[in-house]
């Protein structure tokens, strides 16, 4: 009873935000006014009150007859960055007999996290059986993957006070990728280690295995190594002799947990509502634990990017609600592959080294370097450092945070670790690393 008592009144606030136009507002909060004066019908504001009443119905009756029947065809960008409009076109075809006036297109009811849109340009006439184009664009604030709500077609023919209308198009979904300030450089220490099956998980990057010539057959070595034409030739087997590949294999370990407090939340939700963030600096606030979060999110897209650009292979590993490991290298798959992945990423609420090091541990022996981002130091990020030097990797420690780590870090072990503030990665202050 309760959901269905809400139901009148959420239909009427859509109603009031979405289907009346500012004048519309204003007119109808002149005819409330209105109606409480009229006490009687023998003073003036009693005619008033009839007249913009008037003036609404006839609004209504005349949009309902001009009610628009179309069709859209949506073609909207599939991905964009954070903070960057998407900008977008809808084909619209009018399918009714008569002709469509002040047509506008629009999506309505959008997540917090992307800015609400004006309304399209408003097109004046659509002829009978027409069609028409309308521009339409989004800012999206937050990365993420997001469905969009069924774009809407309305008229708001004859006065613009009312939108009416009823014909929806599926939008689709929208990924946002994180945005993020590009590395001039990065210095990792590291060295080319072999690679066995290097070929096939590089696609000709770095070093390529290359044939230096063909020696006696050793019995146990492969077949598909043999010379059959060098073999008919001596008499004897033959095997053809390859350098061995060696290349330069980054892992990128990604920090995605955020404990919980004392209290059992953390003092914003996961989804980094920007409203609930503004609100809080607002009232003096210290920075949220998902500023942090965000921040070490572009910094790791920041790096990905630096990698790229050089002859290397991306290991990128993240834990969170679920583990993430993915390989990328030039030749084999982009670098959006790996941004994909971070505009996927949420906090993780547990410790998310337990399921990270098991994983990350098989390929530290052919692993040359690792850059650790991480949002604290503590015993089990200690762990896992720990466990990285003594496979004989480099390692990069890069914290994210505002202050002090709850341990602090043993340079003579570690090396000296890169501490960013949250502030100084999203304002683009980070230029090497």
């Amino acid at each position: 009873m309760r959901g269905e008592a809400r139901n009148p009144l959420r239909t009427l606030w859509r109603s009031w935000k979405h289907e009346i136009t500012p004048a519309g507002k204003w007119l109808v909060g002149a005819v409330l006014l209105a109606a409480l004066g009229s006490v009687t019908v023998q003073i003036a504001i009693y005619q008033v009150l009839c007249g913009v009443a008037g003036l609404m119905l006839v609004a209504l009756v005349v949009g309902t007859i001009f009610w628009p029947l179309v069709e859209m065809h949506p073609e909207l960008p599939d991905r964009t960055v954070a903070g960057q409009e998407a900008t977008g076109v809808v084909r619209v075809r009018n399918r009714s007999w008569r002709p469509i006036y002040d047509l506008v297109v629009g999506l309505f009811d959008l997540p917090p996290s992307i800015a609400e849109p004006t309304l399209g340009e408003t097109l004046p006439f659509v002829p009978r059986r027409g069609t028409a184009s309308v521009p339409l664009s989004l800012v999206p604030e937050r990365r993420g993957i997001y469905e969009l709500p069924a774009l809407r077609a309305y008229t708001s023919f004859p006065f613009n006070l009312f939108l009416i209308g009823g014909s929806r198009a599926a939008a689709g979904s929208l990924m946002v990728l994180p945005s993020f300030h590009p590395l001039a450089a990065i210095d990792v220490p590291f060295s080319p280690r072999y690679q066995p099956g290097g070929v096939t998980l590089t696609s000709n990057v770095g070093e390529s295995p290359e044939y230096v010539g063909n020696r006696e057959y050793v019995p146990g070595e492969p077949a598909r190594r043999l010379d059959f034409r060098s073999w008919a030739r001596l008499g004897r087997p033959v095997v053809r002799e390859f350098h061995e590949e060696y290349y330069c294999r980054i892992a990128l370990v990604l920090d995605t947990w955020l404990p919980i407090t004392r209290r059992g939340q953390t003092p914003f939700p996961a989804s980094g509502s920007a409203e609930l963030k503004g609100a809080a600096r607002k009232r003096g606030l210290p920075p949220s634990p998902d500023d942090a979060f965000e921040a070490a999110i572009s910094l790791a897209a920041a790096v990905a990017d630096a990698l790229d650009r050089g002859e290397h292979l991306i290991d990128l590993f993240a834990a969170g609600p679920e583990l993430y490991v993915f390989r990328a290298g030039r030749h084999t798959a982009h670098l959006d592959n790996v941004l994909e992945i971070l505009a996927c990423l949420e906090p993780c609420r547990s410790d998310s080294f337990e399921s990270l090091a098991p994983e990350l541990a098989p390929e530290l022996e052919n692993i040359s370097a690792v850059v650790c981002l991480v949002l604290d130091w503590d015993d089990s990020r200690r762990r896992l450092a720990e466990a990285i030097l003594e496979a004989g990797c480099s390692l990069k420690v890069v914290v994210v945070r505002e202050g002090e780590t709850t341990e602090p870090v043993d340079a003579a072990v570690f090396g000296e670790p890169v501490h960013l503030s949250p502030q100084q990665i999203q304002s683009g202050g980070v230029e090497t690393l």
